[in-house]
């Protein structure tokens, strides 16, 4: 039988360091006998007394106990809750900064993979900082020996959620639910088996949708259904997995949200448990400069890939001949149909693909785009840029939620003789390490 590792203790008495500089995630970096430290609440260039809350072989964790000298950059955070809850990493920085060391982190991935640079960077799309995250997973946790219960995201180097009564990044008409949904849930029979809910906003409803573990009594149900009614919300259940989710109220009513894009005249409709961008003000914005980049024309053939619900593809289709959306979960592409006929429109295709493994037998891969949009998850779209001869697209914008594997797809586009024009930002998370970004390449 192994033997168990002991766990290094952690030093009790704060350390005084200088901060050299932010990883990637928005922590302070600083070496400590030649052993990385990574440090919560700590910028470049400060000297700060600084707090173990973990040792490992590799590298240690700690966080700011007091700031000696800070840094120009360093701001008051806008909420309370800031050193406790891990919703926000960087809110002790200022706006312009946090552009500054999120378009860094893209030009340094550009470097990384293949020395590339654009010839010109975008200016830094930004919209509300606070109020503006419309999507969100609220975590919820009854805590008997408090007899009280918490709503909201995880305490900062920690699983347990962390004790708030709001939250100013989240948009005023759920912010204001925190501390309400705390004393409902409080009070439920079922309490102890309701570890979530979803949140989600259209331009005019909020919906919530909730988790719950074991069947509601029928004065649980009572009780949710009173407290929509109060704080004028749509209610879901969801008794098992995703597809149990069921709209309560209003009754007989669509499970359907709404946003519009009004540079378009168009609307988009989707289900409260469908991807939408948390940001709706940067989505506006981004929508519109990503149309501006690919710059199609009336009569150009247009692909969009990672379509989503039509976020992108609906637009598009107000400005050219013909769109094709293509999207890996067949809801989207039902979703996405739905869209254009709420539209009015009839030149939008979509189709279901894999877009992570090969596509090439598809009908809609084997046409010619003139201009293509890629807007993929994370991980990016490796198989697509792999394939973009094929298409025979001579302009192509890129939305990256994810610089790094953006700056390895746009080095496989270098291969194929794709240069990149243009990149940059957009500040759709604010006051946190999240860099979406744009790019445009072309042949």
């Amino acid at each position: 039988m192994a033997r168990r590792r002991k766990r290094k203790p952690i030093p009790e008495l704060p350390v005084e360091v200088t901060i050299e500089k932010l990883s990637h995630e928005g922590r302070g970096i600083t070496h400590i006998d030649g052993k990385t430290v990574f440090v919560d609440n700590a910028l470049p260039g400060e000297k700060i007394m600084m707090k173990y809350a973990r040792v490992s072989s590799k590298f240690d964790e700690g966080y700011s106990e007091e700031i000696l000298e800070p840094s120009e950059s360093r701001i008051e955070p806008a909420c309370s809750n800031f050193e406790i809850c891990g919703g926000c990493s960087l809110q002790h920085m200022s706006s312009a900064d946090q552009i500054s060391f999120k378009q860094s982190i893209l030009a340094e991935h550009f470097n990384h993979f293949g020395g590339i640079e654009p010839n010109e960077w975008l200016e830094p799309l930004q919209a509300d900082t606070l109020g503006y995250r419309k999507k969100a997973r609220l975590g919820a946790k009854y805590v008997m020996k408090k007899e009280t219960c918490l709503v909201g995201f995880r305490e900062k180097r920690s699983s347990f959620l962390a004790e708030i009564s709001d939250c100013p990044v989240l948009v005023k008409s759920v912010d204001r639910l925190i501390m309400p949904l705390r004393e409902l849930i409080g009070s439920l029979d079922s309490r102890q088996s309701t570890p979530q809910i979803e949140i989600a906003v259209g331009d005019k409803q909020t919906a919530l949708v909730v988790r719950h573990m074991e069947p509601l009594s029928d004065g649980d149900q009572a009780a949710w259904m009173a407290f929509a009614k109060e704080h004028e919300v749509e209610l879901y259940f969801q008794p098992k997995g995703p597809t149990t989710v069921h709209k309560v109220l209003p009754e007989g009513s669509e499970e359907r949200l709404t946003y519009r894009l009004d540079d378009f005249d168009v609307e988009l409709r989707f289900h409260p448990m469908d991807f939408t961008q948390v940001n709706a003000s940067i989505n506006q914005k981004m929508v519109k400069l990503a149309i501006e980049l690919l710059a199609p024309e009336p009569g150009d053939k247009v692909l969009d890939l990672f379509c989503g619900l039509g976020n992108f593809t609906i637009p598009l289709a107000t400005q050219c001949d013909h769109v094709v959306g293509v999207e890996g979960v067949d809801t989207m592409v039902e979703r996405g149909y739905e869209n254009a006929s709420h539209n009015q429109l009839s030149n939008v295709d979509f189709y279901q693909a894999d877009l992570q493994k090969d596509f090439s037998d598809k009908e809609w891969a084997k046409d010619g785009f003139d201009k293509i949009l890629i807007d993929p998850p994370r991980s990016g779209a490796l198989d697509v840029v792999q394939y973009l001869p094929k298409f025979g697209a001579k302009r192509i914008v890129y939305v990256s939620c994810n610089p790094a594997t953006l700056a390895r797809d746009a080095g496989v586009m270098k291969e194929h003789g794709y240069k990149l024009l243009q990149a940059g930002v957009m500040d759709m998370f604010p006051h946190t390490a999240h860099v979406e970004s744009i790019a445009v390449f072309e042949k």
